[in-house]
């Protein structure tokens, strides 16, 4: 089964954060961390992951450093983010390059799962972080006018 795993999980919500601070603020790996409960040096090996592929700009070491990002949150797409935490995106691993399949030259399945594979590629590849923080205020306003309906 296809899953994001925590490691992106976590880049997402840390890339998210960082794009809803002021443009040019500094955000410090342990203000993160504290946020979202995640494990500090889970989350620094992360953001260096993303800094490394030009996703984010680290900057000094120590109490006055952090990360700002390298590109504006609409310029930045989940499968990017994805890539650069956990490496090329499979659904299959035949396709990757790193084994053999002994089934190539009989597979009736391959093709249209490599199809699938681009599709959802092409789908990450397509949703930036800017509309992820988007969705995720329309849902909140959603869920708040509900309960004030209900309440």
């Amino acid at each position: 089964m296809f899953k994001l795993t925590k490691k992106t999980d976590y880049g997402l919500m840390a890339i998210h954060y960082i794009a809803s601070q002021d443009k040019g603020v500094i955000v410090n790996t342990k203000t993160i961390a504290e946020i979202y409960q995640i494990p500090l040096e889970l989350l620094a090996k992360i953001l260096q992951r993303l800094a490394k592929r030009g996703i984010m700009i680290s900057h000094q070491n120590g109490p006055k450093g952090g990360y700002t990002l390298n590109k504006r949150p609409e310029e930045i797409s989940v499968g990017e983010v994805i890539e650069a935490i956990e490496g090329p995106i499979h659904v299959i691993r035949c396709v990757d390059g790193e084994e053999e399949c002994l089934h190539i030259g009989r597979c009736a399945v391959r093709t249209p799962l490599q199809k699938i594979e681009r599709n959802i590629i092409d789908l990450l590849n397509g949703i930036t972080v800017d509309q992820m923080g988007r969705e995720e205020n329309m849902l909140s306003r959603e869920e708040n006018t509900l309960s004030t309906v209900e309440g």
